[in-house]
């Protein structure tokens, strides 16, 4: 491949270049591929989804029940009355079906430790799975807000509780609720054209291209993580915050593709900025939270100033379902910004909601999430859909139920033996770190080619070969396909590894996939060093006359 292919394929987003990896890993059609670019785990929670198909089942039998009056094959609406004493002899009726002991155990749990009880709580469960009404509030139903709520609090806030309520919106995923976070945030002229947006690098790629849109036309200020302390944020670099200019701070913790959490005295130091800039806007994805040992989100330092995003897809097995939430404290950084725009702006912001609400003034952020989700007029029909609300409700009981997190620690012993596989396979030791996943491996192929080589044959790699070029030989050769750091802002050349989506024995063979072509580049740099060497030492020919 020639350097203007190379340097085409190099501004593709490593999402969209991955396709190519996987056009030359699949090129052998007798071998198998080994896709670890993508963060799509390969195992799901089972329970709270047979919970979720049995629930239906029931919610089905109550909607038919109430057909008396209709066509053959046309249910009716639930009846609230007396819901909950029928879902209870439906349960104790079919003990042994998977998903129904799940399912009691979960009323025993809302009633015993969140107070909900009786047919409010069942009816909007039944309707919901149902997907039979409009969702309503917009926002998300109240009794799944609430469950939910209260898992992010398990989740996140570890022990140091929240003064106040944190609001929800239930969205299509982390994706769709970054989406509509930058959406609103401009037409509320929080963020304009030519603010400065902090970004904490290495980041998940989109992250990066987002505020550059012409859409936005934001400037990016990259708040640096340092390897050599383990992936951390050093002072100086969180000290950047301090400039006013700097509108928000977008991050991923822990991070995508470094997958270490910000440790203690980092969250610290964060919330020390905010305590000097309480107009600091902090967006924070923290999808990989539950995959961390004693995770604490800056929600918990910082919940003025945080908008927390968060998605079920990867601890839950679910990406295919678009589960995710925006998280707002009821008092937050931006309904403060709004509110202090000046007069002629906030009539401009006044008319994009007066067919909402009589004093738009009064609309909460969380709100006009919701309402902008939609293009303002269609408020009415906004919302993630029912059925997604319950299932979501569900995952979230899954969590809480799980008090001794024996589920949560063999989730991540599963993870973190699949990266111990792959050092292994690597030959060289694996990094120890307490605030690490393990959900992805950087590889530095500068640390690694000397860890195997010495330091000359790593320069030697990096001075010679373009490290999209190792990786898309790597796929044609191994068949192994990974992404290249260079796309979330690596500050070396790098790949990134999923440890999620594929088996630990499919990890045994990509350590040594990647070695095998580090060999190959090795005995190429030994064999030009060789020749170079047999050069120095042969004398000067004597130059021949063209008459002799």
């Amino acid at each position: 491949m020639n350097d203007a292919d190379l340097s085409g394929l190099a501004e593709l987003s490593p999402f969209e270049l991955k396709n190519r990896l996987i056009a030359l890993a699949r090129s052998h059609g007798d071998r198998m591929m080994l896709n670890a670019g993508r963060g799509n785990p390969n195992f799901l929670a089972a329970l709270p989804r047979h919970a979720f198909f049995q629930l239906g089942v029931f919610a089905l039998g109550e909607a038919e029940a109430c057909a008396a009056d209709l066509p053959y094959g046309i249910a009716g609406i639930p009846s609230a009355c007396g819901i909950a004493g029928r879902l209870d002899a439906f349960l104790h009726a079919r003990p042994e079906v998977p998903g129904i002991p799940f399912l009691a155990a979960a009323l025993s749990y809302v009633h015993q430790d969140l107070g909900f009880a009786g047919d409010a709580f069942v009816h909007e469960l039944a309707q919901a799975i149902l997907g039979c009404q409009y969702p309503e509030p917009v926002r998300m139903l109240p009794f799944c807000e609430n469950i939910v709520r209260r898992y992010l609090e398990k989740e996140m806030l570890g022990d140091r509780p929240v003064a106040g309520r944190i609001d929800l919106f239930a969205v299509e995923g982390a994706t769709a609720g970054i989406t509509y976070v930058f959406n609103t945030l401009r037409a509320n002229g929080v963020l304009a054209a030519g603010d400065t947006i902090a970004i904490g690098t290495p980041i998940f790629t989109p992250y990066i291209e987002i505020p550059l849109l012409s859409d936005y036309r934001l400037v990016e200020l990259p708040i640096a993580a340092d390897e050599a302390a383990g992936w951390q944020y050093p002072e100086p670099q969180l000290d950047k915050l301090l400039d006013p200019r700097v509108k928000a701070f977008l991050l991923v913790n822990p991070g995508n593709p470094t997958a270490v959490k910000i440790d203690l005295g980092g969250l610290q130091h964060i919330a020390g900025i905010v305590a000097r800039r309480p107009d600091l806007i902090i967006l924070s994805d923290d999808v990989y939270g539950a995959f961390a040992d004693d995770f604490v989100s800056l929600v918990a330092l910082c919940p003025h100033n945080t908008i927390l995003i968060y998605s079920f897809s990867k601890y839950f097995g679910c990406t295919g379902w678009r589960l995710g939430l925006v998280a707002a404290h009821a008092e937050n950084v931006v309904d403060a910004t709004i509110a202090a725009l000046p007069e002629h702006r906030l009539e401009e912001i006044d008319a994009r909601y007066a067919s909402l609400v009589l004093d738009p003034r009064r609309l909460k952020f969380i709100d006009r999430l919701a309402a902008d989700s939609r293009a303002v007029a269609l408020n009415h029909t906004a919302g993630l859909s029912t059925p997604q609300q319950v299932q979501m409700a569900l995952f979230a009981l899954a969590g809480l139920m799980d008090v001794e997190d024996r589920g949560k620690n063999a989730m991540k012993r599963l993870i973190r033996r699949r990266c111990r596989t792959l050092w292994q396979g690597l030959g060289v030791p694996a990094p120890e770190d307490a605030n690490a996943t393990g959900y992805y491996a950087i590889l530095d192929l500068e640390v690694l080619g000397t860890q195997l080589y010495g330091r000359d044959f790593a320069q030697w790699l990096l001075r010679t070969k373009d490290p999209l070029e190792i990786l898309l030989r790597l796929a044609e050769e191994s068949g192994v396909v990974l992404l290249p750091g260079k796309g979330f802002a690596t500050p070396h050349p790098s790949a990134r590894v999923s440890l999620a989506n594929l088996h630990e024995r499919d990890y045994a063979r990509i350590g040594p996939a990647i070695r095998t072509l580090l060999a190959a580049y090795f005995e190429e740099y030994r064999g030009g060093a060789a020749a170079a060497g047999k050069r120095r030492e042969q004398p000067s020919a004597a130059v021949r006359s063209p008459c002799q």
